[in-house]
């Protein structure tokens, strides 16, 4: 078991950084700083910190809300902070402190002590 962090990040499917969209980026940074497991969940419906409701509909997805989750540890929390700091993307995050590992098989026989 290790103590660490779930990230969230929230945003919208068409929200752009570049050429890439932001949830592309924060993968691409995320992949970048070392960490390689992320889960990117779509919503049906969200309010934004504005107010402004942000919802997918039948012909236009592209207002579609979603999510991306981490799973990290303090350090690679601080790690991905930072370098989205440094991307300048304006983006709502959440970081809530969690302890997470693997179960079953051989990812539960052997510990990883630098995971610790």
């Amino acid at each position: 078991m290790t103590k660490g962090f779930q990230l969230t990040f929230f945003t919208e499917q068409n929200r752009r950084h570049g050429h890439q969209s932001v949830v592309e980026w924060l993968l691409s940074v995320a992949r970048h700083a070392g960490i390689h497991g992320a889960t990117v969940v779509a919503a049906a419906e969200g309010v934004g910190h504005a107010g402004e409701r942000h919802a997918a509909r039948f012909f236009e997805l592209a207002d579609q809300p979603q999510q991306v989750i981490f799973a990290v540890t303090e350090d690679e929390a601080e790690t991905l902070l930072a370098a989205v700091r440094e991307g300048g993307v304006p983006v709502f995050y959440t970081r809530c402190p969690i302890e997470f590992g693997m179960l079953g098989g051989a990812a539960s026989a052997a510990p990883d002590p630098a995971r610790r």
